[in-house]
Order: structure tokens, then C-alpha cells, then sequence
């Protein structure tokens, strides 16, 4: 790890390697914690309805708070995504990759998916918690 790499990828031996996210990540440095983010724009109005642009929108919030503490997204090593319709991600997972990289690049952190039965905003699709790591300089 470098101030310009804050983190390490963990991948044991003889796994084969993960795709789109990794299996683990060490990393040190000042730690950055979001809420529970959802697609929503800085106003708290949905400009989408779908997934995939409430997936972007989400995204999007989740740089603007970490630009607050001066992290960018190749800091982030992990993500819980919480998604309302299982059926509806993987309908979408070629769009929800194009948005992912669009936002964050080609850095997959430590990400977890988890279906669940309702969000506290009704029209909330997904809710995203991040962790990221400002490296020591």
C-alpha cells in the first residue's frame, strides 16, 4: 500500500479470482462512513424510477459524500448494496455495470448484494452503504 494504492485486493490461494467485486481488501488510513444512500438527487426527489437510474443517482450521492472528506472512488473498499427486486438486478446487470463504471470507474471494492423486502423510502429501488479509506500521506 502507497499513498496513490490505499489498499490491497485479498484473494486466496487457488480461489478463482472475483469479478466485479473483491473477495476482501486490507487497507489503512482515515476512514470514511456513508448511510444508507438511495437514488434520490440533492433535493430528496426521484428523477428516476427504474433501477438503473436510481442505481447511478445513488452512486452518484455516495462520490459527492465522500468529495466532502476529500476520498475519491478508488478509495472505496466496500460496498452493501440493498436492492427491493432480485429479478429486476439481474434483468439489468449489463446497464448496472455501464452505470458502476460510468461513476466509479473500473474499481471494485468488497461489495455485498442483499434483497430485501421494502426500503424505508417507498420509492426507493436500491440503498447503498459505503466505506472508504483516505491513505496516510
Amino acid at each position: 500500500m502507497t499513498a496513490t494504492t490505499p489498499h490491497s485486493f485479498l484473494n486466496p490461494e487457488g480461489w478463482v479470482p472475483a469479478k466485479g467485486y473483491a473477495n476482501g481488501m486490507v487497507a489503512e488510513g482515515r476512514m470514511i462512513v456513508t448511510g444508507g444512500l438511495i437514488g434520490w438527487n440533492a433535493g430528496q426527489q426521484f428523477e428516476h424510477a427504474d433501477l438503473v437510474g436510481q442505481f447511478e443517482q445513488t452512486l452518484k450521492n455516495i462520490v459527492a459524500v465522500l468529495e466532502t472528506a476529500g476520498a475519491r472512488p478508488e478509495h472505496l473498499v466496500r460496498l452493501t448494496w440493498y436492492i427491493t427486486d432480485k429479478t429486476e438486478y439481474l434483468d439489468n446487470l449489463k446497464e448496472i455495470g455501464a452505470a458502476y463504471r460510468r461513476v466509479l470507474g473500473r474499481h471494485f471494492p468488497a461489495m455485498a448484494v442483499v434483497q430485501v423486502v421494502a426500503l424505508m423510502e417507498d420509492a426507493a429501488k436500491v440503498e447503498i452503504e459505503a466505506m472508504a479509506v483516505i491513505p496516510h500521506e
